[in-house]
């Protein structure tokens, strides 16, 4: 299955859910292998199921059946996905489409994907390619760093003490 998820923000990302509704009407993508969060955008997919919103343990469970995560620039989404071991595309939302107030998603992705930790595609037109290419592709385990960083700041505020 291929999860599609825009996140929350009061934007929509119209552009992306009518290029997966494009590759299904073109027979690359089947309709019941798609599942999309389409949060405000204002296109609702004609072709393959969705919900406006899904509550965390619905969204953590689509999330898990799921072999592809296509998912916006939301750190919150691509954390999710990668720590699931997922295959995940992320597409920015962009401020030139009305998605977002600024760019800093193009950022965000570009950082993952550097990391080899994602597959990042900045126009919707490529990823039917992306789709492709990551069903062949390993990327690198994402590891968190959550401990390092707790573990420096009590060893600066031991020093203040």
């Amino acid at each position: 299955m291929i999860f599609v998820t825009v996140g929350s923000q009061k934007f929509q990302f119209n552009r992306l859910l009518e290029e997966i509704d494009h590759l299904v009407a073109k027979n690359f993508l089947k309709s019941d292998e798609i599942y999309a969060q389409i949060g405000y955008s204002t296109y609702e997919p004609k072709l393959y199921s969705f919900k406006q919103f899904l509550n965390k343990e619905e969204f953590l469970e689509v999330m898990e059946k799921s072999a592809i995560i296509i998912t916006h620039g939301g750190t919150g989404s691509i954390i999710n996905g990668v720590k699931m071991e997922k295959k995940v595309i992320g597409v920015p939302r962009m401020k030139e489409f009305g998605e977002h107030v600024d760019n800093h998603q193009i950022e965000i992705i570009e950082q993952f994907a550097n990391s080899n930790i994602i597959y990042a595609v900045t126009d919707t037109k490529e990823i039917e390619v992306a789709i492709e290419k990551v069903k062949n592709m390993d990327f690198r385990v994402y590891q968190s760093n959550t401990n390092n960083v707790i573990k420096i700041l009590e060893n600066f505020l031991i020093t203040l003490k």
